[in-house]
């Protein structure tokens, strides 16, 4: 069984309500609040005030599980009309009846503030903290031991979370000045190509300049070459018929009778 003492159903009424009342959303189930000091005024007496950083009581006397409760989940205070309240942790043993109210107590709370069903979610992640401190806490009632064990893991899980948080953070500020870099090489590479391609076009202006220039060469060329031709056909031509007429003079003077 969870628990074996059972209060009242009156007081466990009352102290249910004006707990969930001065608890506000917490799912964490506390004690009335303490007035333990007025501002500027002598502070009253009262519990002593649990320190999460201080080393955990020991495992014995009449108060010890008390004080355990208090080191694994300290008191709450604030300030009010110039008077510091404290409110501890309830001490009072869960029953089933609590933990199925718990459950839909965490459900409720989940609909309510919209929480996110996956991913990360800081709602979501603060309920369900809540959820096990009280689970911690009604534990540690029926068994210190077993509430302590529960209380190292709890931290181990939390050391290991924000671990991860803290990968996850430095591997978004890796991923931005990567990006960050890539933009700048980016824009680097972009002024490149510009110039690359003001580059090409301009050497692509000089080759067509240069291909109008040869094309005017070769037409002047031909031309030339043309003109020279014609030239050298008229001057073979020429000396063709003068050659003829000297074969036809010297055969009209070879078939001419000779003197005596």
């Amino acid at each position: 069984p969870l628990g074996t003492k059972r209060a009242a159903p009156r007081n466990f009424f009352r102290e249910s309500l004006f707990s969930a009342m001065s608890a506000g959303d917490s799912l964490i189930r506390y004690d009335t609040p303490i007035m333990i000091a007025t501002v500027g005024g002598k502070p009253k007496k009262g519990k002593k005030t649990g320190n999460s950083d201080s080393a955990l009581p020991p495992l014995e006397g009449t108060n010890a599980t008390e004080d355990i409760l208090n080191a694994i989940l300290p008191p709450r205070e604030w300030t009010e009309e110039n008077q510091l309240w404290v409110q501890y942790v309830s001490a009072h043993p869960a029953t089933r009846l609590d933990v199925v109210n718990l459950q839909e107590a965490l459900d409720r709370k989940l609909q309510q503030r919209q929480a996110r069903e996956t991913g990360i979610c800081p709602v979501r992640e603060e309920l369900y903290a809540q959820t096990l401190d009280e689970l911690i806490r009604q534990v540690t009632l029926n068994c210190a031991e077993r509430g302590l064990l529960l209380l190292r893991v709890r931290d181990e899980a939390r050391m290991t979370v924000k671990a991860y948080q803290t990968l996850y953070e430095s591997s978004i500020a890796f991923g931005i000045r990567k990006a960050l870099m890539a933009e700048y090489k980016r824009s680097e590479m972009e002024a490149s190509a510009a110039k690359l391609k003001a580059e090409t076009s301009d050497l692509a202006k000089q080759v067509a300049a240069l291909t109008r220039q040869c094309e005017d060469l070769v037409a002047v060329e031909a031309e030339r070459r043309a003109a020279d031709e014609a030239k050298h056909a008229e001057e073979v031509e020429k000396l063709k018929n003068t050659n003829l007429q000297l074969k036809t003079n010297l055969e009209a003077m070879l078939s001419a009778p000779q003197r005596k």
